[in-house]
């Protein structure tokens, strides 16, 4: 571990350890208080301790005396070294000590931005956190916002998504969990705009004028003039790879507190990175250390754990390519809840049937079609294991039902039974949906166009056409070539994150929410559709990221035979258990890509697609 001073100035402060130490004699109540207050605020750890119960880590206590003291606070460090944890500390601690202050808590999702809050909660339902119970006057938990009062202080929690309701509010501290998911144009728009406005603009000018008054006056100096607090910018989060944001905002960072900012006003930053040997062996259970090292790729560990910036991904697709292949936020398509009427989707999907959390993914993904580029967007991922037959058939049903689906494309291991069972199931013939099974298997590269002809003519059936590709080496091969060409050359895309008026339009959509399972971990109890509704439309987006980071895992190596095998690393391959590295997401999206493809080979092809007997006559 290393520490580096930089060239900040700090404006001056008296040593309050040092003055009550060398102080002698009686105080009166009031005197007291203040100076309580004074050593409460400047030492942390005895702070904490008295008003919650809560002993620190020294690098807990380095945190929060860092987040006190800097403007703007960027901590980059491992998995499971208590960000959230610590972060709420902070949070309630800021809240008791500075009266009026705005404390607003956002996240990649509203599940991740009330992870803080309830981590406040958690800590004040123990009997030693008596003085910090008593200091919570009122809380509320509305479907998007949540709100605790500490005195005249409010600290909240909102949704990253609804950038509109973010604009309507005015902190004076911005907490933001897993910063490297922070979109850039929201930071920039939004969030930094925030910490530019002062909360008392006239109070501070008339002490300005009065100051003045006093230096004219010769009754005070210009450098004694009181200095009032910034605005505080605090940022969480674990590495990212350098050509993403973060990576930026850490290197401007780390350039401002080593060189110094040129500027009348200063800001200060601290920048805390640690990597998970710097914790307490207390803290981290070896276990989770092991397993992490033989489920993950080098890179990824590096990042989660070690706190390091790391270059492009060294899978066969790069994950610098896939970023370049999503849309900005704030553009359009971005991840859908509902289909629009008059869009064509395609569906891709990859069963499995097993029904414990070891299991791999049920995964399906729906694209975007634009016919005029005959491209694809992806706009909704899928992808739970464990879960029910049921539950995968009613999430299938949801979809076709609200998507205008034209084409299906599926695994043919595990699709025949899964399509088998939709088409008996009870949901589906509610739905009144045909599915018209594709016979054509487009493998015949040497006569394509007779593979088309062929195509086009099952097309015209009535139904859904669906194909189930059966995996052959050379079709692997082929489709992963295709999909990598497909990065390269920007014809297949990945929907942005929801925000602003997409975001309140696709959490009024009407879908049966109530029904829909998709996640593995329990929705939280007695909470509203519209609280799901909300975890919803931000979870699509993970299912983008989750999706585009299984496909940086990917490794492709030949046999002896000269068969290429594309698949995860040997040492992620070995892993089991609820946590271990899945492949399914990216199988779906390899399927789309192929499908996406030939479903607008077949459509612009101009072979006749006349069916039926026509009859000749032979002399």
């Amino acid at each position: 571990m290393s520490w580096e001073t930089g060239q900040q100035k700090r404006n001056p402060r008296r040593d309050i350890n040092t003055f009550l130490k060398e102080k002698e004699g009686y105080l009166d109540e009031a005197e007291a208080k203040l100076l309580l207050y004074e050593f409460i605020k400047e030492n942390v750890t005895f702070g904490t301790n008295l008003i919650s119960g809560v002993e620190l880590f020294p690098f807990q206590h380095m945190a929060i005396k860092a987040m006190f003291e800097s403007d703007y606070f960027l901590g980059i460090w491992s998995r499971g070294m208590s960000k959230s944890w610590t972060t709420g500390i902070f949070a309630f601690m800021d809240a008791i000590i500075n009266q009026g202050v705005e404390i607003g808590i956002l996240s990649k999702s509203f599940r991740q931005a009330k992870m803080i809050f309830k981590k406040i909660e958690d800590i004040a339902s123990k009997p030693e956190a008596a003085f910090l119970s008593q200091c919570i006057t009122k809380t509320s938990k509305a479907n998007d916002e949540w709100v605790m009062q500490i005195g005249d202080s409010n600290i909240r929690a909102l949704p990253l998504g609804d950038g509109s309701k973010l604009r309507g509010f005015r902190f004076h501290r911005i907490i933001i969990d897993e910063m490297l998911l922070m979109p850039e144009r929201v930071y920039n728009e939004v969030i930094v705009p925030f910490l530019s406005v002062v909360p008392n603009p006239k109070e501070r000018e008339n002490l300005y004028n009065m100051e003045s008054q006093l230096i004219e006056m010769g009754k005070m100096e210009e450098k004694d003039r009181y200095i009032w607090p910034n605005n505080k910018l605090i940022m969480l989060s674990s590495a990212s790879y350098k050509f993403e944001y973060l990576y930026k905002v850490y290197e401007n960072f780390e350039n401002l507190i080593l060189d110094g900012e040129e500027s009348e006003r200063q800001s200060t930053r601290s920048i805390m990175q640690f990597s998970y040997d710097c914790a307490p062996k207390q803290l981290f259970d070896e276990n989770l250390i092991k397993q992490a090292k033989s489920s993950m790729s080098q890179s990824q560990y590096d990042r989660e754990f070690g706190a390091i910036f790391t270059d492009d991904s060294s899978g066969y697709f790069k994950i610098s390519k896939m970023q370049l292949c999503t849309i900005e936020e704030g553009l359009n398509p971005c991840v859908e809840t509902k289909g629009d009427p008059k869009s064509k989707y395609l569906l891709s999907f990859d069963p499995s049937w097993a029904e414990n959390e070891g299991s791999d993914d049920f995964a399906i993904q729906v694209f975007k079609l634009n016919d005029e580029t005959q491209q694809g967007t992806m706009v909704h991922g899928y992808g739970l294991a464990g879960a029910s037959l049921k539950d995968h058939i009613n999430y299938f049903c949801y979809l076709l039902s609200n998507f205008n689906i034209v084409c299906i494309v599926g695994d043919y291991n595990g699709g025949v039974q899964f399509l088998n069972a939709l088409i008996e199931s009870s949901h589906f013939k509610r739905i009144n949906k045909k599915i018209n099974m594709l016979k054509t298997e487009f493998d015949d590269i040497e006569d394509y166009q007779r593979t088309l002809r062929l195509g086009k003519l099952e097309f015209e059936k009535d139904g859904i056409p669906c194909c189930l590709r059966k995996p052959t080496s050379s079709w692997i091969r082929r489709a992963n070539e295709l999909l990598q060409a497909n990065f390269d050359h920007k014809r297949i895309w990945f929907a942005s994150r929801a925000i602003d008026d997409s975001f309140q339009e696709q959490r009024r959509h009407k879908i049966p929410i109530k029904n829909l399972k998709f996640v593995n971990t329990e929705i939280e109890e007695n909470q509203s559709d519209g609280a799901k509704m909300l975890d919803f439309v931000e979870h699509l987006f993970d299912m983008i990221e989750y999706t585009k980071g299984q496909c940086a895992l990917i490794e492709v190596k030949s046999s002896p035979q000269g068969t290429q095998t594309f698949d995860l690393p040997l040492s992620l391959k070995r892993t089991t258990g609820p946590n271990k590295a899945r492949k399914d997401c990216y199988s779906a999206l390899v399927l789309g890509s192929w499908m996406i493809k030939t479903y607008y080979d077949v459509k612009t092809s101009k072979a006749q697609s006349t069916q039926g007997f026509t009859p000749m006559f032979i002399k």
